[in-house]
């Protein structure tokens, strides 16, 4: 698997046994990033990885101009494989890789976040409780990766969907109320 944008362009990532993660496609990862730069400036802004599995979107969002991007996974053999991942890149960035459960340590962050991947295992029906769970860390733009309908909560609005294969990518806002 290789970085498909930005200045670690083409870089090789080793990803975890597929039997475990399911890592976002290439060509999912390029839609998701053209969509989100002609949203947002990447320069001075904060990505979180809520569901990391193989790191490949937190290295994509540093790699495409991130200035922080932090990385949660629970695996600890998968977390092993993404901090040897992040390992090239965390000297000389601001790259932060958590041991843990995403619902738990979310409701811990004491930092506020430009944009926050979601992306849990797409059956486990964790979706709702996930976009509650980032309620008071969240300072922009969700994107969701799913296959199935998500409830999205009233205090989101989604502002674009795309579809790639059976894949759904769903960007909202968080509405403060």
């Amino acid at each position: 698997m290789n970085i498909t944008g930005g200045i670690y362009n083409r870089q090789k990532v080793l990803a975890p046994d597929e039997n475990i993660t399911r890592p976002t496609l290439s060509k999912v990862r390029m839609g998701v990033f053209n969509t989100l730069g002609a949203m947002i400036d990447f320069e001075g802004k904060s990505f979180l990885d809520m569901y990391s599995g193989s790191g490949i979107m937190a290295l994509e969002a540093l790699s495409r101009g991130f200035d922080s991007v932090v990385a949660i996974e629970k695996n600890k053999k998968v977390y092993n494989i993404i901090k040897n991942n992040f390992s090239k890149y965390e000297k000389e960035n601001d790259l932060e890789l958590i041991l843990g459960d995403s619902l738990k340590v979310t409701q811990k962050l004491n930092k506020k976040f430009d944009v926050i991947y979601v992306d849990p295992p797409y059956f486990s029906g964790i979706y709702e409780q996930s976009l509650e769970s980032i309620k008071k860390i969240c300072d922009g733009i969700v994107i969701l990766e799913h296959v199935n309908d998500v409830d999205i909560p009233d205090t989101y609005k989604v502002i674009k969907q795309k579809k790639y294969g059976e894949k759904n990518i769903t960007f909202l806002n968080f509405m403060l109320k």
